[in-house]
C-alpha cells in the first residue's frame, strides 16, 4: 500500500509528460479525490493514509486515461458549469466555461419579459436550460437535442439539479415547429474541421 501524498506525486509525474503537463498535479489529484469520494480539505488532512491496492491500481488507469488525453471530466463524470454539477459523458460535449456569458446574455434578454418561454437548441448535457431553469425558474423552457442519448443525460442533470424542463428529441427546430418562443438560444460546436490539427488533443478527439 502507499500514501496519499506519493501516490498523487507520482500520478503528477507521469501526467508531466502528458499532453497538460502544467495540470499534472491538480489533475492527479482530482483523479485520486474522486477513487476516494473525498474532498481535497480531507486529503490534505489525511495524506499519510494508506490506499488499498486495489484502489491504487484503479488509480494508474484512470491516470493512464488521462495521460492518453481523455477528458478528466469523462473520466470522473462530472463538471461544474454555472455553479451547478453536471453529469457529462462521451455522448455530449463538457460546457466550457465561456459559455457561462452566452447564459448570462440570455438572463439579461429574460429581465425585459413578464411571460418567458425559452428553447435550448442542441442542448447536449442540458447545461445551458437547466442554469436558466436554475436562474429563472418562472421561466417555461424547451431543449431540444439530435440524439436519445445526449437527452437522457440532460434529463438526469435537470432532475438533479431540481428543475423541469421540457425534452423533445429531433434536429434544430423541427420538434418545436409552429411554437412560439421570446428567446431562441443555441451553442453548438463552431470549431471548422479545418483547424483540428491546431486543437488540444481531449477537444479534437
Amino acid at each position: 500500500m502507499a500514501a496519499l501524498r506519493n501516490l498523487v506525486s507520482e500520478g503528477a509525474t507521469r501526467l508531466s509528460s502528458g499532453p497538460h503537463p502544467d495540470r499534472a498535479r491538480k489533475d492527479a489529484e482530482a483523479l485520486l479525490l474522486h477513487i476516494l469520494g473525498k474532498s481535497r480539505s480531507w486529503l490534505l488532512a489525511h495524506s499519510d493514509e494508506q490506499l488499498a491496492a486495489s484502489e491504487a491500481s484503479r488509480f494508474g488507469e484512470l491516470l493512464e486515461r488521462r495521460y492518453r488525453g481523455e477528458p478528466i471530466q469523462y473520466i470522473v463524470g462530472e463538471t461544474e458549469f454555472y455553479g451547478l454539477p453536471f453529469r457529462v459523458t462521451p455522448d455530449v460535449l463538457i460546457p466550457r466555461p465561456e459559455t457561462e456569458h452566452l447564459v448570462e446574455k440570455v438572463l439579461e434578454l429574460a429581465a425585459g419579459f413578464q411571460a418567458l418561454r425559452i428553447v435550448d437548441i442542441g442542448t447536449g448535457s442540458g447545461a445551458i436550460a437547466v442554469a436558466l431553469a436554475h436562474q429563472v425558474p418562472q421561466a417555461s423552457i424547451t431543449a431540444t437535442d439530435l440524439t436519445k442519448s445526449a437527452l437522457a443525460v440532460a434529463r438526469q442533470n435537470a432532475k438533479r439539479n431540481g428543475v423541469a424542463i421540457r425534452f423533445l428529441e429531433g434536429d434544430l427546430l423541427t420538434p418545436v415547429a409552429g411554437e412560439q418562443f421570446e428567446i431562441v438560444v443555441s451553442n453548438p460546436p463552431y470549431v471548422p474541421l479545418a483547424d483540428r490539427a491546431t486543437l488540444a488533443v481531449e477537444v479534437r478527439d
